[in-house]
């Protein structure tokens, strides 16, 4: 962990440490190297008991490369017909881990087996994938969502993502959060539906609240981050520039900006999914290794509270 990345994240990252008791994360398809690098990274500060599942020569062969062989791991190898993630997610079931986290699978093949109706692992309401990112030059970590999950949400399950991603900014410590429904413009147009859709959810919100929040949209990116675009463009709304949570529109949206932030702006991310019955990180299998790190910090502190 470097100390720019470590001192981004540092209220879920001491609070993952202060735990006392590790976690038992279980990585899905565990032969990918940045997601064993940041497991363990994970168990050296004490959070994380690290079960692989997998392809038994591939990741014994990794773990050699990485100079982590010697380290105290759970190693469960599975035959290529065997699905790895509903494997893992029975083992949870049955107890003997806690955090699922996906490793060498595609997007569509994690998600299948959590979102299967039959392995009960849906809380009320729906799961979505929130991504906590610090962008430079931006004072505070934004939370966006949904951007693995929901295709073209309803305003329904627009309302459950805001919910969901105030649950995960209880997380890293943030009370009565800020949240954004992004949009390319500020004003309601009949020819854009996510607009009018944004102005719905805000005003039910106002009639009964969604979730302890403020709620503002429709917005564009440019008003949500920059009090300074706020005043040149006469936007009268006291949380540009503090907003604290972005709810995109749909998944091509979210996964762009998502994207864009890590790859061009060079922003820290971490990823789970919340609305889960059992903490789920999600990271992309290029993300770096601090972000999977940081994507377990997080469900461990998750995995507290539903403890609690």
């Amino acid at each position: 962990m470097s100390e720019e990345f470590s001192h981004d994240f540092d209220v879920v990252v001491n609070q993952a440490k202060a735990l006392g008791k590790p976690v038992r994360v279980i990585v899905a398809g565990a032969e990918v190297e940045n997601i064993l690098q940041g497991v363990f990274d994970a168990q050296t500060d004490g959070f994380v008991e690290p079960i692989l599942v997998g392809n038994y020569k591939k990741i014994k062969a990794m773990l050699e490369n990485l100079g982590l062989a010697d380290r105290n791991y759970d190693l469960q190898p599975v035959s290529n017909d065997v699905n790895v993630v509903q494997y893992a997610i029975d083992m949870i079931l049955a107890g003997s881990a806690d955090v699922l986290m996906r490793g060498n699978t595609q997007t569509r093949d994690f998600l299948m087996p959590v979102l299967n109706k039959s392995n009960h692992l849906v809380e009320e309401g729906i799961m979505t994938h929130v991504v906590m990112v610090k962008i430079p030059n931006y004072d505070k970590i934004l939370s966006i969502s949904d951007v693995t999950i929901l295709v073209e949400p309803s305003i329904q399950q627009r309302k459950a993502v805001v919910a969901n991603m105030v649950k995960a900014l209880k997380v890293f410590g943030v009370e009565h959060p800020n949240i954004a429904l992004l949009s390319l413009v500020e004003k309601p147009s009949f020819h854009m539906r996510d607009t009018v859709e944004a102005q719905t959810i805000v005003r039910d919100h106002e009639d009964e609240p969604i979730a302890d929040c403020n709620l503002v949209g429709p917005i564009p990116y440019d008003l949500i981050v920059s009090k300074e675009a706020a005043r040149l463009k006469n936007y009268d709304c006291p949380y540009c520039g503090e907003f604290d949570g972005i709810v995109v529109p749909d998944l091509m949206s979210g996964n762009l900006l998502i994207k864009a932030l890590q790859m061009n702006a060079r922003a820290n991310s971490c990823g789970i999914i919340v609305g889960a019955k059992i903490p789920i990180a999600i990271t992309s299998r290029s993300d770096s290794k601090e972000q999977a790190y940081l994507s377990l910090a997080a469900c461990a502190c998750l995995a507290q509270q539903k403890k609690l």
